[in-house]
């Protein structure tokens, strides 16, 4: 090639072949129970978002008519009126106590767990026992996991943990006791997020740390766990609404007294652990319709702020969702040079 045909293709830019996509095809030349099934599946879909949409306004409309700031800051108080008397401050911070002991429980174990079945999964015998053992806890009723957490708990060695009855026995009910029956319900949801983020790691990734002599114990801990950390927010997130939405824990566990009661000894933080109460669910439980406290009204604002407090939640999980999504869309060497940076 002369010089002017160098000249004349240097400056000439490249052109990538256009991409043809094919059209969507008419569901008029699909068989009849194909399209029975289309339409079938776009009905459920339809449905789905009109019940979730009523649910909403329906809550939406219940809680703002009867909802009042006094309601958030005073206390729940003994009253033949509950309509009239106290707010709900004390099942509030209930649902916030429960959530921070079972997450702070559930969380270390969930990642050690699904990175040891993900990575090692030896002996595999017991990687199988354990994957069985957490699929059960994700399936048994919440019921079944509070009976069980009161006879555990209720042992006299393990007394500390609540308060004690009358003529000494211990009782096993306490908010360390039902946060820690209430990690159980998350830590399926941990665990199952943290494994579906490691599978999603490029192997090229475990493979440039080891080719630069890296341990798989720091490999963990340095390149696959900061490359799952939305992942790991999102699992973690889910079982905060699963923690706050449970009601047959709190009942058996806590108590389900509205007033709060401490534990009867000890420093402040530590009684009030080690004491009794309620969160917004059994509150909202006992001033239903239904229950004994005979204040819907209460029930509807209380169930409001749950309902907003679950929404956030769903929102936070998706944008950690959207933000995992788009760092696996970056460049794969970029990712590489980020994660290995480290080793500089």
């Amino acid at each position: 090639m002369d010089a002017a045909g160098a000249t004349l293709a240097e400056e000439t830019p490249f052109t990538p072949p256009e991409i043809v996509r094919p059209g969507r095809t008419s569901t008029a030349s699909w068989p009849l129970i194909d399209r029975l099934a289309h339409r079938l599946c776009w009905a459920v879909g339809i449905g789905l978002c009109l019940v979730t949409f009523a649910l909403v306004l329906f809550m939406f409309l219940k809680g703002v008519s009867y909802m009042r700031y006094s309601l958030l800051v005073e206390p729940p108080s003994p009253s033949l009126v509950q309509s009239q008397s106290g707010g709900f401050r004390d099942p509030l911070l209930g649902s916030f106590i429960v959530t921070a002991i079972g997450i702070l429980i559930a969380a270390p174990a969930g990642v050690a767990i699904a990175v040891w079945m993900s990575e090692y999964h030896r002996p595999a015998a017991l990687a199988r026992a354990v994957d069985l053992g957490v699929e059960m806890i994700s399936g048994a009723p919440s019921v079944i996991l509070a009976l069980f957490g009161l006879y555990v708990f209720s042992r006299p060695f393990l007394g500390f943990l609540s308060g004690s009855a009358a003529k000494g026995t211990v009782t096993g009910q306490s908010f360390l006791t039902a946060g820690a029956t209430m990690a159980l319900l998350a830590l399926p949801l941990i665990v199952g997020a943290t494994r579906e983020a490691l599978a999603q790691v490029p192997d090229r990734m475990r493979e440039a740390s080891y080719a630069l002599g890296k341990t798989p114990a720091r490999t963990i801990r340095r390149v696959l766990l900061p490359a799952i950390r939305p992942g790991i927010a999102g699992g973690v997130v889910l079982g905060m609404g699963r923690i706050i939405g449970d009601t047959a824990i709190i009942t058996v566990l806590l108590g389900g007294s509205a007033q709060r009661i401490e534990g009867g000894g000890g420093p402040p933080v530590i009684d009030t652990l080690r004491g009794t109460g309620s969160t917004l669910t059994s509150y909202v439980f006992y001033n239903s319709p239904s229950g004994e406290g005979n204040a819907p009204q209460k029930a509807y604002a209380a169930a409001f702020v749950l309902l907003i407090i679950v929404l956030l939640l769903n929102a936070l999980v998706t944008r950690l969702t959207l933000g995992a999504g788009e760092e696996r869309r970056r460049p794969s060497r970029q990712s590489v040079t980020r994660r290995l940076a480290w080793t500089r």
